[in-house]
């Protein structure tokens, strides 16, 4: 199976905001752990709040994670006022599409971002948004296995 994001950029911070109010995209929804923040800090950079902020001024914002642990969770949402969904089971859409349906906005009018084709962009298609893959926002600091795994994940992206 060979996905195909509507972007495929390095970073969160590369994010076209322009063409994405020209696609009429109203929405954005990311993912947490290598996405937002680095996987396993519970910690955003002053860097990725104050930019989560300024998207504030021009779209609705949630963040759709896998992860389970609750306290983990409660940790990422009192750093930021943007709501956390967890538990998704991406690329199940269930949990994308509640959070649509929270913030009423109409699936074709958000735009779905994270680090990994088979879980974000493939629940993103899966749910009619628009898909932006991102490179890990901490692959510098990542060990070879983790760089490797992705490497071979992204074997599935289309060109």
């Amino acid at each position: 199976m060979l996905l195909k994001p509507d972007f495929n950029i390095e970073s969160i911070y590369d994010i076209d905001i322009i063409e994405l109010k020209k696609m009429g995209i109203k929405g954005l929804f990311f993912d947490l752990d290598s996405t937002l923040m680095k996987s396993k800090s519970g910690t955003f950079s002053f860097r990725t709040i104050q930019f989560l902020n300024d998207l504030k001024t021009n779209f609705e914002l949630a963040i759709i994670t896998n992860n389970k642990n609750i306290n983990y969770i409660n940790r990422a949402k009192s750093q930021i006022d943007i709501p956390v969904y967890h538990r998704a089971k991406k690329p199940d859409t269930k949990v994308l599409l509640k959070a649509c349906k929270d913030l009423n906005l109409d699936p074709l009018n958000v735009a779905m971002i994270g680090d990994r084709p088979l879980s974000d962009i493939l629940g993103g298609i899966n749910a009619n948004m628009a898909t932006i893959l991102v490179d890990s926002i901490s692959k510098n600091d990542e060990n070879f296995i983790v760089r490797f795994a992705r490497f071979l994940e992204r074997l599935t992206i289309s060109k």
